[in-house]
């Protein structure tokens, strides 16, 4: 008789603003126009938004929410493997484009023997090279459709799994024998509560006004890391 493997503890990971210091999909879609897999209009698509933002004449996800759609729009039609290529070719330049904090804390769980696990809302082609760099265990991230001869049909398959990570969460504890007693979750924006919510030790790094707000209600650990300064803020 075998005796059951013990369940191991889970460190629940955003990525993009949260160990990422900007966003995949934003970085991804600006190297796509300069390689010329997407035309400049894919740029043109979110540069109202994006000088809006700049000038904080705006929000942040008006401007990413353009990104997505100038993405979702220009990505039909471009084969897997030239899409792999730069992607992979982008991972290789930027990987170290992170935060102290995260990056530390991803390091210090992995020697306690955590099982490292990344949701993100960034296509999976390139959150697995950059998540597997820094040692996660396990990745979900968008999956886009592909169709005849290997490219992107604009479609992505099981979006409405994606979209809400508490269920993610549920199905990883569930199917790589995790528990959730000692956890820890870290995410930045209020797209992370449901996640927070189920983990011991939540933490809101750098987090955006409806995440902070929601942060102090709960009483959770609030961090934030501004140039070469790292520092909580108390409730």
């Amino acid at each position: 008789m075998t005796t059951a493997q013990k369940p191991k503890k889970v460190a629940i990971f955003d990525i993009d603003g949260t160990i990422f210091r900007s966003s995949l999909l934003i970085e991804l879609s600006e190297v796509l126009v300069e390689t010329g897999l997407f035309p400049p209009d894919a740029r043109r698509h979110y540069a109202r938004e994006y000088k809006s933002w700049l000038e904080r004449k705006d929000s942040y996800d008006k401007y990413i929410m353009a990104v997505v759609e100038s993405f979702m729009k220009y990505i039909k039609g471009v084969p897997y493997k030239d899409f792999l290529t730069v992607g992979q070719k982008m991972i290789v330049e930027q990987k170290d484009y992170v935060y102290l904090y995260t990056r530390d804390l991803i390091k210090d769980l992995k020697k306690k023997d955590y099982f490292l696990l990344a949701i993100s809302q960034s296509p999976k082609g390139i959150l697995d090279p950059f998540c597997r760099a820094l040692g996660f265990d396990k990745v979900y991230g968008r999956i886009y459709e592909l169709g005849p001869g290997d490219c992107f049909t604009g479609k992505i398959t099981d979006e409405h799994l994606i979209a809400n990570k508490a269920n993610i969460v549920r199905r990883a504890v569930e199917k790589e024998n995790l528990t959730l007693k000692g956890s820890f979750g870290i995410g930045d924006t209020d797209g992370d509560i449901s996640m927070l919510e189920l983990v011991e030790k939540p933490i809101c790094f750098n987090p955006n006004q409806k995440l902070y707000r929601y942060a102090k209600l709960q009483g959770w650990k609030v961090v934030v890391e501004r140039k070469d300064v790292i520092y909580p803020i108390t409730n």
